[in-house]
């Protein structure tokens, strides 16, 4: 029997009461929760559709009981899985009902700001925006920004290589971060990437940062800082005509133009948001394009001419440049605000999300409004246009067991036509339990086998957030027999809310 299946042979109770005594010599009172009262707030992250509650939480307020903790856990057999802030959307973060919830929420001190290196060291709890407002006297900001990022922290971006409507021209947290401090499952202490922009060896810091909790445990990251602009403009064009804005953004690009954020929203999520902030979005375009644009002055003033030339030459019906600062923020408030808009208009949503052909904008876009009629469920959509990166947000009620079945068909279907158009079924929010199903539609049974090799080289137990993100063989044929164009269920064997 695996380590899994010995833990399996005890009851819950004996379970818990071996994890609790174990932990209790290493963690202070305090730092461990395991009544139901005090663990059912860890059950989800950001999916609420399903839930587990963990058999124990330890919260840990140093490195030295993240090593002890690590240390106990392996030597019982018992899974860990590492837990932010809880924001993310793939249900990565869900507890493993035989294993201890690993809260890193203590671990929130910015170490260090170098305003002549341009880095920050900071502990892998630390919110993300709270790395901007830190560095934001020294003229420098920390650039990916996800929509979470006032909440969200720094070890789940490392953890789901999180982007955010900048990302296009700054790049994502792989292409912001130089070094990663951590423990391996043993409790060993490891290091991933380097203060210099170069590291000899293996290129581990690209293994780690999108493992998802997977390979080790992120305790302090060093990142990169960039200059604040001297100026930021924003452009919001109108549409009346999906596949215009889509064919716009390919069209940007392909001009030579890399602006500093490119996002599309469909009529939907436009209507969502401007009754939520107030944005002034125009409410009659079939969709919208933000199109900002920074640097000196000079730069910015060329730029957004061109980009005008562009979006005028596809069609666009209205473009409105922000005239300041403020209207800048306003455009953008309504993209920031995408997902509690949604949340407004229906009890529930799913978040989706994948990557296609910026060429295939207008193909998803239209595809989607088909699985609309097909699953009877309404979809807003938001895009991270300049990359491809879709959110369409499923809108239902996780109260009706029907309403939840069809919006996993619904999200399947999304997933599975991205991958039909040449894109990846995840951009940002990393696979989770969400989509093990539409791994097996992309990947290969050879290329999971690679996946799980890696995994077993830094976790030869597999006891860090297993079943998460890489499908079995198993599940992958069983899935290849009810694929969910033929209507059959997506999640079968997951805690449901």
């Amino acid at each position: 029997m695996n380590a899994l299946t010995n833990l399996e042979a005890l009851s819950r109770a004996d379970r818990q009461a071996q994890v609790v005594q174990a932990l209790s010599k290493v963690l202070p009172a305090h730092a461990l929760l395991y009544t139901l009262e005090d663990t059912v707030p860890y059950e989800c992250d950001g999916l609420t559709a399903y839930r587990e509650r963990p058999l124990v939480v330890a919260l840990p307020e140093n490195e030295n009981q993240v090593q002890a903790v690590l240390k106990a856990c392996h030597a019982l057999a018992v899974p860990v899985v590492a837990r932010g802030a809880g924001t993310g959307l793939s249900g990565g973060a869900m507890p493993h009902k035989l294993g201890v919830t690993l809260s890193m929420a203590k671990f929130n001190n910015i170490m260090k700001v170098d305003p002549v290196s341009r880095t920050a060291v900071v502990q892998c709890g630390v919110r993300n925006l709270a790395i901007s407002e830190a560095a934001a006297p020294h003229g420098l900001y920390y650039a990916p920004d996800p929509s979470s990022q006032i909440a969200c922290t720094i070890g789940g971006n490392v953890a789901e290589n999180s982007g955010g409507v900048h990302c296009l021209k700054y790049g994502l947290t792989l292409h912001n971060v130089l070094k990663v401090k951590g423990f391996t499952i043993e409790g060993d202490a490891v290091t991933f990437g380097s203060d210099a922009l170069d590291t000899s060896g293996f290129d581990l810091l690209s293994v780690l940062v999108g493992s998802e909790g997977m390979l080790a445990i992120t305790t302090e990251v060093t990142v990169k800082l960039v200059p604040k602009p001297q100026l930021a403009r924003c452009i919001m064009a109108s549409f009346d005509d999906i596949r215009k804005a889509g064919d716009a953004v390919a069209a940007v690009i392909a001009a030579g133009i890399i602006p500093a954020g490119l996002e599309m929203m469909d009529k939907p999520m436009t209507a969502a948001v401007e009754d939520f902030v107030h944005a002034g979005y125009d409410l009659n375009a079939e969709a919208i394009l933000l199109c900002e644009s920074d640097g000196t002055p000079e730069e910015v003033e060329e730029e957004i001419g061109r980009m005008s030339d562009v979006l005028r030459g596809c069609g666009a019906t209205a473009i409105a440049v922000s005239k300041d600062e403020a209207e800048r923020l306003r455009f953008w408030s309504g993209r920031k605000n995408a997902f509690p808009a949604s949340g407004r208009i229906s009890p529930d949503y799913m978040c989706m999300d994948s990557t296609i052909p910026r060429k295939r904008l207008a193909d998803i876009l239209l595809a989607i409004a088909e699985m609309e009629k097909k699953y009877q469920l309404r979809c807003a959509n938001v895009f991270h246009a300049g990359d491809g990166n879709l959110h369409p947000l499923i809108l239902f009620d996780a109260n009706d067991p029907d309403q939840l079945h069809r919006c996993e068909l619904f999200g399947a279907d999304i997933l599975e036509t991205s991958v039909a158009m040449g894109g990846t079924v995840t951009g940002e929010h990393g696979v989770g339990i969400e989509k093990l199903n539409s791994m097996c539609v992309q990947f290969s049974s050879e290329e999971n086998e690679q996946m799980f090799a890696l995994k077993k080289a830094f976790d030869p137990m597999g006891l860090l957030n297993p079943g998460k993100v890489i499908p079995t063989l198993n599940r992958c044929a069983e899935y290849g027999k009810m694929l969910v164009r033929g209507g059959q269920i997506s999640h079968p064997d997951l805690p449901r809310f």
